[in-house]
């Protein structure tokens, strides 16, 4: 899956969820994906909040087949930034 179908899919679930904050999935050379609010771009952006996983990492997670807190406690995703933009993301994922 590109970059550019995770981030049609994290709009479809972001736009009307009332998320306001900033957050910044990096996957190192596969690139970004910034949700700004109900924003949702694939360009390089500051943010509040930056995870940092795999692609493949991000693609189960967005399919809910990796829980986002196990993923964190296994060490899969790191998150540099307010960690509670991070907690209130994953309620809308």
């Amino acid at each position: 899956m590109s970059m550019d179908a995770i981030a049609d899919k994290m709009r479809a679930r972001v736009e009307g969820s009332g998320f306001t904050k900033s957050v910044k999935f990096d996957c190192g050379a596969d690139g970004v994906i910034v949700i700004d609010g109900a924003t949702v771009s694939t360009a390089d952006a500051s943010a509040d909040c930056t995870i940092t996983l795999a692609k493949d990492d991000l693609e189960s997670m967005i399919a809910g087949e990796l829980n986002p807190t196990s993923a964190f406690m296994q060490g899969k995703l790191k998150v540099d930034g307010d960690m509670s933009v991070a907690m209130a993301l994953s309620q809308v994922l």
